[in-house]
C-alpha cells in the first residue's frame, strides 16, 4: 500500500475527486474539460499472464519445535532470546536441580546396597550348590537360596532402573536447542518456578519453510502435470520454489485439493506465520492492465487515475487487484494502452490552472 498522502495533497486531492466523480455520476451536462499541457504522462502496461493465478498462503517452518518442561523446579538461567541464531546442542535454559540431584545421590546409593545384597545372595547360593553336591543340604534349602539369590538380583536391576530415571531428571533441567534455528519464542524469565509441561521457548529452523495453499480440482491436474511455482513474499521479494507437491485427494466439503510448495534458503528468512502469494504457471491466469501505485488516488473506499485523451484531463474510478512491488493490477476501469497522469497532486494542479485560464 502506499503511504498516505501529505495534509496539503489531501486539501487539493479532496475537493477535485469530488467534483470529479460527482460529475460522472450526474445527468446533467457539464463543460468540456479543459486542455491540458506540460503534465507527466505514462502509458498504462498490459500485465504478464504468464505468473499465472495466485492464492494466499501462510509460511510454515517444516522443523519447528516447541519446548516445554519435562521436570519442575525454578528457571536459573534464560541464555538465549527471541531472533537469536543457535546451533544444534547450544543450551537455552537451565533449571534448578537441587531435588533432581539429590534424588540421583539417593538412587546411587540404593544401588550401592541393591548390588551389595545381589552380590552376597550369589555367593551364598554357590556354597549352597557346593553343600547340595555334597549331600550336606537339602534340595529345598538350595530351592530357597536360590529364591532369594534371584529376588536380590531383581532388586539390584530395579535400582539401576531407578538411578537412570533419576539421572533423566536431573538433565531435563538443562534445555538444549534439538537442532541449529532461530529461536522465536521465549516464554519464561529467570526466577519463575515453572511445572511440567510449562512453555519454555520455540525454536525453528530458517532454512526450511513451506507454504500450503488450496486450490480447485479443476486446476489440480495442470498443477500436478507441472509442478512449478513463484512465491510473492511479505516485503516483496519474489521467489521460485525448489518443490511443489499436489496432494492426492480433495476435501470432500470444499473440493479443493492442498498443495505444499517447498521455499529456497533465503536471508533474511520469512517469519512463519506471514502470508505470501503463491502463482502457479500452468493454472491460466487473466493480464491485467498495471500501474505504478503512485499514480493512484486513494479517498476510503474510492481508487482512482487521471487520464489525458486530447489534451484533456478527467478523473476515473478503477478496481484494483494484485500488487507486485511498486506495481498493481487494474482489474476494472483501465485498458492496455491508455494515457494517465503519473502524479495525481500535479495532475490536480494542473487541472486547477486550466479552468482558472478558462
Amino acid at each position: 500500500m502506499t503511504a498516505p498522502a501529505p495534509r496539503s495533497m489531501r486539501a487539493t486531492l479532496a475537493p477535485a475527486l469530488a467534483l470529479a466523480l460527482a460529475a460522472c455520476g450526474s445527468g446533467e451536462p457539464s463543460h468540456a474539460p479543459a486542455p491540458i499541457e506540460g503534465l507527466e504522462t505514462l502509458v498504462v502496461a498490459a500485465g504478464e499472464a504468464g505468473a499465472g493465478r495466485a492464492w494466499d498462503g501462510v509460511v510454515e517452518a517444516v522443523r519447528q519445535a516447541s519446548l516445554s518442561a519435562q521436570t519442575s523446579g525454578r528457571v536459573t538461567a534464560v541464555l538465549h532470546d527471541i531472533n537469536d541464531r543457535v546451533a544444534a546442542g547450544t543450551v537455552l535454559v537451565r533449571l534448578s536441580a537441587v531435588e533432581q540431584q539429590s534424588g540421583v545421590e539417593a538412587a546411587r546409593a540404593q544401588l550401592r546396597a541393591a548390588e551389595a545384597t545381589a552380590t552376597e545372595a550369589e555367593a551364598t547360593y554357590r556354597r549352597y550348590v557346593e553343600l547340595s553336591e555334597a549331600h550336606y543340604v537339602s534340595k529345598l534349602q538350595l530351592d530357597e537360596m536360590r529364591a532369594k539369590r534371584d529376588s536380590a538380583i531383581a532388586a539390584r536391576d530395579a535400582a539401576r532402573a531407578r538411578l537412570t530415571d533419576v539421572g533423566q531428571q536431573s538433565a531435563y533441567t538443562t534445555i538444549r536447542a534439538p537442532y541449529a534455528g532461530l529461536v522465536a519464542t521465549r516464554d519464561v524469565e529467570p526466577g519463575e518456578s515453572i511445572g511440567i509441561g510449562q512453555p519454555l521457548m520455540t525454536i525453528f529452523a530458517p532454512d526450511a519453510l513451506r507454504l500450503e495453499v488450496s486450490i480447485p480440482q479443476s486446476d489440480a491436474e495442470a498443477v500436478r502435470a507441472r509442478p512449478v511455482a513463484s512465491v510473492t513474499l511479505a516485503d516483496g521479494r519474489r521467489v521460485d520454489a525448489s518443490a511443489v507437491t499436489v496432494f492426492p485427494s480433495a476435501d470432500a466439503a470444499t473440493h479443493a485439493v492442498r498443495v505444499r510448495v517447498q521455499l529456497p534458503p533465503l536471508d533474511p528468512a520469512p517469519h512463519p506465520g506471514t502470508t505470501a502469494k503463491v502463482a502457479f504457471p500452468a493454472a491460466a491466469g487473466t493480464a491485467f492492465p498495471r500501474v505504478p501505485q503512485s499514480a493512484l488516488v486513494r479517498r476510503g473506499e474510492v481508487v482512482a487515475v487521471y487520464v489525458l485523451a486530447d489534451g484533456r484531463v478527467s478523473l476515473r474510478q478503477v478496481r484494483i487487484g494484485d500488487r507486485s512491488g511498486d506495481a498493481v493490477d487494474v482489474i476494472a476501469g483501465l485498458t492496455p494502452g491508455e494515457t494517465i497522469a503519473a502524479d495525481p497532486v500535479a495532475a490536480v494542479q494542473a487541472l486547477i490552472a486550466a479552468r482558472r485560464k478558462r
